[in-house]
């Protein structure tokens, strides 16, 4: 485990983390920064940059860890719904480099946008690229 990844030392217990769920490959934590009350990072133990590079039964691990939390989170902080986001790369914000899942309560009335708001000015594309991208996506 990298020594700087500030994720890797709440795992090692290096630095103190406010942790509410953890299994043998994944912990979550709520964030320090958070965006509402309740936001949880869930984090898969070993050090993974992206969302790719975790082995399948962690990555298994991970989000069945993120589907257990999910109600548990809106429950805790009576949110009206939960907003899931990994930021999966630098160019997609990814502000840490040890992958992790975003749990953001969210509220009637807070403002916050649906995904789709993270590029409003997109063009959309014609149906021969939506229709050549699926086909490289599938390996065809």
């Amino acid at each position: 485990m990298p020594e700087d990844c500030i994720f890797c030392r709440i795992v090692t217990g290096d630095i103190p983390g406010r942790i509410v769920h953890e299994t043998d490959h994944a912990i979550a934590f709520l964030d320090a920064n958070p965006l509402a009350p309740g936001h949880t990072l869930v984090i898969p133990k070993q050090h993974y940059a992206r969302l790719e590079d975790i082995p399948g039964e962690e990555a298994a691990e991970l989000f069945g860890a993120v589907h257990d939390l999910v109600p548990q989170i809106e429950a805790a902080v009576d949110a009206d719904a939960v907003s899931v986001g990994i930021n999966d790369g630098e160019a997609a914000g990814q502000e840490v480099p040890h992958s992790h899942v975003h749990l953001v309560p969210r509220f009637e009335g807070d403002g916050g946008g649906p995904f789709h708001a993270i590029a409003p000015a997109s063009e959309e594309p014609a149906d021969e690229e939506l229709d050549e991208i699926a086909a490289t996506i599938r390996g065809d």
